[in-house]
């Protein structure tokens, strides 16, 4: 008998898992051993092999039928699961050896509306394509630099240039930007513009930079203030609506929030903020019959409407 972590893999072979089914379905090693064209000692022989193998009874022989003992009947179940996914993997690496990537990792920074990318990636399943999805969240500098490491190939929201050499770049949109605070929050109730003296002592909230080299970007922070700084831009919406700090807010974002009475959007004497933001790509891998799936992502983003609603259609939460 084979000792534990050394039962060969042999034993699981698809057709031992056919071999086992029909005698399962048809009730005894005889009628499977007809149906496989077999001689019936052969099929015994080789069931007692896989037994042998996997050290456990897969029939129970007291009966008169061929029955599986619960050890058979997992087997056979766990097996049917896995000849379905070497089906499924033999299909996506033909599709693959026709220009499909095996993975398509995208990263979208916080400024990136969700609903609209998985609008997107609904649309890209749709096609067939084998290739697996991998969506990065980023924010500020990171966003960039998953993009220049090789850790992502599609990276969206991009608010700096790109210089690297094999990548390309192209304009995404502009997003306006609105100071809000809670109307609960002390800010609300001051007339008139607000000045870094009324700002600063109070508590801001910040997007984390998901840069890994050094301490990242940081936008309209005072010196000597207060900082929350939270992961997503969503967070900072949601603590902002709490009234745990305030900042500044992507407006497509803020807008319903804004409509509802639930954010009371601020004049600043700081310049009001409107930043230009682009996609990049790695250019290699969309090179001859190659990066079918970038290729496709590329294709919708050169329709303007779909970049718009990558900045600007923001479903309320």
């Amino acid at each position: 008998m084979p000792t534990s972590g050394t039962i060969p893999r042999s034993a699981l072979s698809a057709d031992n898992l056919a071999l086992i089914e029909a005698v399962s379905r048809l009730g005894s090693m005889a009628a499977a051993a007809r149906e496989l064209g077999m001689v019936p000692s052969a099929l015994t022989y080789r069931v007692r092999q896989i037994e042998d193998a996997l050290d456990v009874l897969l029939f129970d022989r007291s009966a008169r039928r061929a029955v599986l003992t619960p050890a058979g009947a997992e087997l056979l179940r766990a097996g049917e699961y896995l000849l379905n996914e070497l089906d499924a993997v033999a299909q996506r690496v033909k599709r693959v050896a026709t220009g499909w990537e095996p993975q398509l990792t995208i990263a979208a920074d916080a400024l990136i509306a969700r609903d609209t990318l998985f609008e997107l990636c609904e649309a890209f399943y749709a096609t067939g394509a084998p290739t697996q999805l991998r969506i990065r969240s980023e924010t500020l500098s990171g966003t960039l630099e998953v993009l220049q490491n090789g850790l992502a190939d599609l990276a969206l929201g991009i608010a700096a240039q790109i210089s690297s050499p094999g990548l390309q770049s192209a304009t995404l949109g502009s997003v306006s930007f609105v100071y809000a605070v809670a109307p609960h929050h002390p800010l609300a109730a001051v007339e008139g513009s607000l000045s870094e003296q009324d700002i600063r002592p109070h508590r801001a909230v910040a997007v984390a930079d998901s840069t890994q080299r050094g301490r990242g970007m940081s936008h309209n922070l005072l010196p000597g203030q207060d900082v929350l700084t939270v992961p997503t831009m969503h967070h900072k919406l949601e603590a902002q609506l709490r009234g745990l700090g305030s900042g500044f807010l992507p407006l497509p974002l803020a807008q319903p929030y804004i409509a509802a009475g639930r954010l009371v959007v601020k004049s600043v004497q700081q310049t009001e903020r409107q930043i230009r933001v682009a996609y990049g790509w790695h250019s290699t891998r969309v090179a001859g019959d190659s990066g079918r799936a970038l290729r496709w992502w590329l294709d919708q983003l050169k329709h303007e409407r779909t970049r718009d609603a990558l900045l600007n259609r923001h479903h309320q939460q």
